[in-house]
């Protein structure tokens, strides 16, 4: 496994009832929680034993069918492209959460065993009364963040980002956060935009093995890595867009997270605008695209009130600040414009 130049900044005596929220969004800069969930019934079972772990959560079942993936051991763990980056390494299952189970439980002492990943499972839907006794009090906040959970044996989440915040909760196995600024894209060199082994592009390098012949450019993105190690128990934040990537090191690993956004729910994800902006922009002549740069910039990129400050307000239309009821405007015209 690479190593990265610096330490993830730790954060003592946490609680799940006192998320420092502001200050971590204030910062804008990982940090590890360290013991937050330590007193969850998941991670005390997880301590406990593999087996009082998987029971715990057998304990809240409800039988809905999961979906996850699997592949055989030559994946070592890791979803990714295959070799010509058409199409994944790994298949999607569907099936009982039970069922994942027994079959992590019955490979967990192979030495090269095949990959099972549950990923993003929200709980509400599979485990209800689950958060009774493992959750973090966002609502005190007045954020709605519905918790996910991720249940796998040793998978490598290959480096990604995420638009919204996130906060992951180690519960059950010891997991390595490797994490880089938004700015080292270029070095990270992304796979393609579809198909992603999660949804998101991720990086094509190899972490465990980087070839730096092939990908010169990962030397400079590790020097502005930071990496931590969770315990059961402790939690990470990374902020919007940070890339991320994910090593699970024990036969049994699960992970809730948290996921959200400081917009508002009627501002869409910024991926449509990045569609858009390749069929339209980027195959431009090289004089174009600096106008259109210098266009985005001017109303985009720079201050929100600046391209409607020199306007009366009733004149400013969508130069002003985004409301539902303009979005909603947003949307329909947008719709208009592209079924023509």
């Amino acid at each position: 496994m690479v190593e990265v130049a610096g330490d993830i900044r730790v954060i003592e005596g946490c609680r799940p009832d006192a998320l420092p929220l502001d200050e971590l969004l204030a910062v804008g800069q990982p940090a590890l929680l360290k013991g937050i969930a330590r007193d969850w019934g998941l991670v005390r079972a997880g301590l406990e034993s593999m087996q009082a772990a998987m029971a715990y959560l057998r304990g809240y079942y409800n039988g809905a069918p999961v979906q996850y993936s699997y592949g055989g051991p030559e994946v070592a763990g890791r979803p990714f492209y295959n070799d010509d980056f058409t199409g994944l390494n790994c298949e999607v299952r569907r099936g009982g959460l039970d069922r994942v189970l027994d079959e992590i439980a019955a490979h967990a002492d192979d030495a090269h065993p095949p990959t099972y990943y549950v990923a993003s499972l929200p709980i509400e839907g599979c485990l209800p009364g689950f958060r009774a006794g493992n959750d973090l009090d966002f609502a005190a906040h007045g954020v709605q963040a519905p918790p996910s959970i991720w249940v796998g044996n040793r998978v490598t989440a290959s480096c990604h980002y995420d638009a919204p915040n996130n906060i992951a909760c180690c519960t059950v196995g010891r997991r390595r956060f490797t994490l880089f600024p938004p700015e080292q894209i270029a070095n990270l060199y992304p796979g393609p935009l579809e198909p992603t082994p999660g949804g998101q592009a991720v990086s094509v390098v190899d972490f465990a093995a980087p070839d730096f012949e092939r990908y010169p450019h990962f030397r400079d993105a590790l020097a502005r890595g930071q990496s931590a190690l969770l315990e059961p128990g402790d939690a990470i934040f990374i902020p919007s867009m940070w890339w991320h990537h994910v090593q699970a090191l024990d036969a049994f690993n699960v992970l809730v997270n948290y996921w959200w956004s400081s917009s508002p729910a009627y501002v869409p994800t910024p991926m449509h605008a990045l569609y858009h902006a390749l069929w339209t922009i980027r195959d431009r002549p090289e004089r174009e695209k600096q106008a259109w740069r210098d266009v985005f910039e001017y109303y985009v990129f720079g201050p929100a009130e600046r391209a409607g400050e020199h306007l009366p307000d009733a004149a400013r239309n969508v130069l002003g600040p985004v409301d539902e009821t303009l979005a909603r405007r947003i949307r329909a015209m947008l719709i208009g414009k592209l079924n023509r």
